[in-house]
């Protein structure tokens, strides 16, 4: 079949598997075109494992330290008249380019909150791998069902304590639009910690204590996002904020539990902001992230996904000289928040209209970023020609 991008929301609803082939491969050639990662991980969870932050860091554990990867997440696979997700392509590519290169690499497809899911995966790593020396926490589901209590919790992007007016880009029509968002519930507020913050990351590191396959030295790590003031009424002091806040509450509890069990380390890792199929669910941050693209492209500091990752394990989580801040998270963000880019941010903001969008932003850089996560806006795919969308994956449970 042709498959072309069907854009509803912030969404793309196709995917594109040729597209995410070359997706994947370009992020694995950034990979080995450096440096392989001294100390690196050996064997690998990654919760969260086929888009974004996840997914380069499954590359990167692979292809920079020769890692063993088992990556767990929930995918759609293509069937005969229907593209699957771009997440599921992501993996396929992912497990298929791995093996030709002889490192071992198992998907688990299922919901990661589950009792289930968590059972098999460990399962799996104590069959297979024994233990793991390093857990990457990257889920960022829109909803949860408890495994306890089987109540299903929503999350919610909202401001707390106030409504909030402000501005993005509609990237389907590629213009402005005003955001008028109301105050977050205190449910509200629980629900979305419930979802997005650190009690299932914490599940996930007992049974692993429990079941003994944890490495000595094990590490395991959340990423998590803080921006500047443009973004905090939306972000980080909004709800999706407390989520966030949890995760640091979690991570001391994490890291004291593996600190007597394995004399590890668990930390939250504070990453720059990326066009992400999560972040391009937040209000505002369609404009946020084409102001910024434009100041970094202009400054030749501007990164992606895979950029930031190698630099989080080569220059941060397997590095003597790691960057801490205050309260103990890993910062990868600094060149962001700097007060030069964030001033220019804010100024800027209220100047952009539909008449200087394009000079003013790189709204057209966004949106070419936005629309390869699902496979498309590659130079050298042929989106004219047919393709299968079924493609398998040989090692999945």
């Amino acid at each position: 079949m042709i498959i072309k991008p069907r854009i509803r929301g912030f969404i793309c609803t196709t995917a594109h598997p040729t597209g995410c082939r070359t997706h994947i491969e370009k992020q694995i050639k950034y990979i080995t075109d450096r440096s392989k990662i001294k100390s690196g991980p050996k064997r690998v969870l990654i919760i969260g494992a086929s888009t974004g932050y996840g997914l380069s860091s499954r590359i990167t554990a692979a292809f920079g330290c020769s890692a063993s990867t088992v990556g767990v997440f929930f995918e759609r696979p293509g069937l005969a008249n229907k593209p699957g997700s771009a997440g599921w392509y992501n993996s396929a590519v992912f497990e298929e380019l791995a093996t030709i290169q002889g490192l071992y690499a198992f998907n688990v497809n299922g919901d990661a909150y589950s009792y289930s899911v968590q059972n098999k995966t460990v399962e799996l790593i104590k069959k297979d791998l024994g233990q793991v020396d390093l857990i990457i926490y990257s889920l960022a589901a829109p909803r949860c069902t408890h495994p306890q209590t089987g109540k299903v919790f929503n999350a919610v992007l909202k401001p707390i304590g106030k409504p909030l007016k402000t501005r993005g880009i509609n990237t389907d029509t590629e213009k402005m639009i005003d955001i008028s968002l109301t105050p977050a519930s205190p449910i509200e507020i629980h629900d979305t910690v419930t979802v997005m913050g650190g009690e299932n990351w914490y599940r996930w590191i007992y049974k692993l204590i429990q079941e003994n396959a944890l490495a000595k030295g094990a590490k395991t790590i959340a990423f998590t996002y803080l921006g500047g003031k443009i973004t905090h009424d939306i972000y980080w002091n909004g709800s999706i904020g407390s989520a966030k806040k949890d995760l640091d509450k979690y991570a001391l509890s994490i890291r004291d539990m593996l600190i007597k069990h394995c004399q590890g380390d668990a930390r939250v890792a504070v990453l720059r902001s990326v066009v992400t199929q999560s972040s391009a669910a937040i209000p505002m941050m369609s404009l946020y992230l084409s102001l910024l693209f434009k100041i970094m492209k202009e400054k030749k500091i501007h990164e992606g996904c895979i950029e930031q990752i190698y630099g989080l394990f080569n220059d941060n989580l397997y590095s003597p000289k790691q960057i801490l801040d205050n309260v103990g998270r890993i910062r990868m963000d600094a060149v962001e928040i700097t007060n030069d880019i964030q001033e220019t941010i804010f100024q800027l903001w209220n100047s952009v209209n539909n008449n200087n969008l394009y000079t003013m932003t790189d709204i057209i850089g966004y949106k070419k970023e936005f629309m390869k996560l699902f496979g498309f806006h590659w130079e050298d795919v042929n989106y004219d020609k047919h393709v299968n969308p079924i493609l398998t994956m040989r090692k999945i449970i």
